[in-house]
């Protein structure tokens, strides 16, 4: 059924001076200083408002198409909410199912629960909060990303956000709250070069503030770090009832939910079995505290810098992290190969090994320069010249 108007009538509209206005059920009418009418539409549909110039009366606009296209975005609408799961009449928008997400992730025991919040206050609730989820496009986020960069962010942030973003949109998808995740585009890939590792001396020096830390298990957490390439978190969830002296393994749940053997240093080995042997039967955590919800303690962030601090070592750069760069790179350095590297460091693949190899790279360049000049054939002697003398280095 057509509106009936009473303000914007065909003699209303004739009686419009330059300059005036008419407005009524969404519809803008203006009459412009050549007189000619001016027609655009300013509604909200499902939560959304929609502001759009039509054209003018010399192009053929009329009222009726004014009509026409406000009839056709509710239809459009519509059409979308019948896609919805059931029970909801409009799309959510970003913001809600943020909400949504974080609350059903914390309930399910989601892993770096403070770096996707991060990720959603700085940078996603910002920019799509208001955007219902079904109008997401790959334009929006590439305007996303543009004013990331804009800001100076470096690539890999943006890609850790993204990340989170398309998580956020698998997993509702996955628990059934939207019909199908999130439009994504591919992520730029980021040079990833491990550059810093630990010298001797600064090893040294850090175990040495960590035996005087009044963490008591910083030093144990170092040890593990050093002589398995296990990531923080990885180190922090090791039980004694998955560790196997004689073979030297412990089982431990890696990055992306696996579970692999972890390879162990012989002195790793006698250390892991020594504090089992001094802890109660019934503790269950290499690194316990009692205090935290999971039974073991989550974070060692604050106990490293600590202890880097005390050893002289630049905090800015040197995370637990560190560990895991460091201990791959000294393994690199004893000549073990790519897939020796790969079992010691659990890496998906080969390829991702190779970054590490980088430390061996000015052996090999020095090397090199030594059977080049080694094997340097001696200059020819041209005909008429005084013969050179080949000097032995």
């Amino acid at each position: 059924m057509s509106r009936s108007f009473t303000r914007l009538t065909r003699s209303a509209v004739r009686q419009l001076a330059p300059g005036q206005r008419i407005s009524e059920h969404g519809i803008n009418i203006r009459r412009l200083r050549n007189g000619d009418i001016h027609y655009s539409v300013n509604i909200m549909v499902d939560g959304q408002r929609i502001h759009r110039v039509l054209g003018k009366e010399s192009d053929g606009v009329t009222r009726t198409q004014c009509e026409e296209f406000i009839a056709k975005a509710r239809t459009d609408a519509r059409m979308k909410r019948l896609s919805l799961p059931h029970g909801r009449k409009i799309a959510m928008t970003f913001a809600k199912s943020a909400d949504l997400y974080i609350k059903m992730l914390k309930e399910s025991g989601g892993r770096r629960m403070t770096e996707k919040e991060q990720h959603l206050r700085l940078h996603l609730r910002p920019h799509l909060g208001r955007i219902p989820i079904n109008q997401i496009t790959t334009f929006t986020l590439e305007n996303l990303r543009r004013k990331m960069r804009d800001a100076k962010l470096a690539e890999g942030t943006i890609n850790s956000v993204f990340a989170t973003y398309r998580h956020l949109g698998n997993k509702l998808h996955e628990w059934g709250k939207i019909d199908a995740p999130l439009p994504m585009f591919k992520l730029k890939r980021v040079e990833n070069r491990r550059d810093y590792v630990l010298s001797v001396d600064e090893k040294s020096r850090l175990f040495d503030a960590a035996l005087n830390d009044s963490n008591t298990h910083i030093w144990l957490f170092l040890q593990v770090g050093l002589h398995t390439s296990l990531r923080h978190a990885e180190i922090l969830s090791l039980r004694f009832e998955d560790f196997e002296y004689p073979r030297r393994r412990i089982g431990v749940r890696v990055k992306g939910g696996d579970w692999r053997e972890q390879p162990l240093t012989p002195s790793l080995a006698d250390i892991i079995e020594s504090e089992r042997n001094m802890v109660d039967e019934n503790q269950e955590w290499v690194f316990p505290n009692p205090k935290s919800r999971s039974g073991h303690t989550e974070r060692m962030t604050s106990s490293f810098r600590r202890c880097a601090l005390r050893a002289g070592i630049d905090a800015r750069k040197v995370t637990p992290h560190i560990l895991r760069h460091t201990a791959i790179t000294d393994l690199s350095d004893t000549g073990a190969g790519p897939r020796t590297i790969q079992r010691f460091s659990g890496h998906k693949s080969a390829e991702m090994v190779w970054r590490y190899t980088h430390a061996r790279e000015n052996n090999v360049d020095e090397a090199l320069s030594a059977l080049d000049v080694d094997t340097r054939p001696a200059p020819k002697v041209l005909s008429g010249s005084e013969p050179r003398t080949s000097v032995k280095k």
